[in-house]
């Protein structure tokens, strides 16, 4: 459940946001004022600034239909396509792929991550070399609008939040047309099953068939 169990911090150009935060939630609050300062320190050699608070690496491939809000960066190698919606307040890895009418905001994505079709991701963190199926998408705010907590092992954490969507792991993978219901959390090298509603922690390993179903994998 804690970052240093979920992500590989070298696969981030925002290693330092987790500083002093044990738990993932505690630093989506943090990502807008994370990029604006971590923005003025990046190369000009390697990013463009557009509107003072949109940092894209030059060897980033943008869409000319792509609608990119600020504060975001948007790293290396990375491809934004067709018709994507970056709402702002996002961090996009190196060597990731944002996908036609992919909709993010107030995320972190890692390095490799591939959000490719169809995807809403907002108020999430995607771990290295995770990927969402085309349809998936992360819902981040209860029916009720009541604070989001987590069932973790019989308990429920109070996150503090009223917005929070979906935290993978390194190399997680979300079945086409899946939803990840608020407070979702999901552990290193799991598997979700297509068309899977999916809710609080899962752990690392598995494969989630369904809520009453998950199994460890065979290794």
């Amino acid at each position: 459940m804690k970052n240093k169990n979920l992500f590989n911090m070298e696969e981030t150009i925002a290693k330092d946001i987790f500083d002093d935060c044990d738990y993932p939630w505690e630093v989506l609050p943090k990502i807008e004022a994370f990029i604006l300062e971590l923005g003025k320190t990046l190369s000009e050699d390697e990013y463009d600034c557009i509107d003072g608070n949109i940092w894209i690496a030059k060897s980033a491939t943008i869409a000319p239909t792509a609608s990119i809000t600020g504060p975001c960066i948007i790293g290396k190698n990375t491809e934004v396509r067709q018709s994507a919606f970056i709402r702002g307040k996002a961090i996009v890895g190196e060597n990731c792929v944002v996908g036609n009418s992919t909709e993010l905001k107030n995320v972190i994505l890692f390095n490799n991550v591939q959000v490719p079709h169809y995807n809403y991701v907002g108020d999430s963190i995607l771990g290295f070399k995770s990927h969402m199926g085309a349809g998936s998408i992360t819902s981040n705010v209860k029916s009720d609008k009541t604070i989001v907590t987590i069932n973790y092992q019989g308990e429920k954490l109070n996150t503090g939040l009223k917005k929070m969507g979906a935290i993978l792991g390194n190399y997680v993978e979300v079945g086409c047309n899946s939803v990840l219901n608020p407070g979702t959390v999901i552990g290193s090298n799991t598997n979700v099953y297509p068309l899977s509603s999916v809710r609080g922690f899962i752990p690392r390993g598995c494969i989630f068939k369904k809520q009453t179903n998950i199994v460890q994998k065979d290794i």
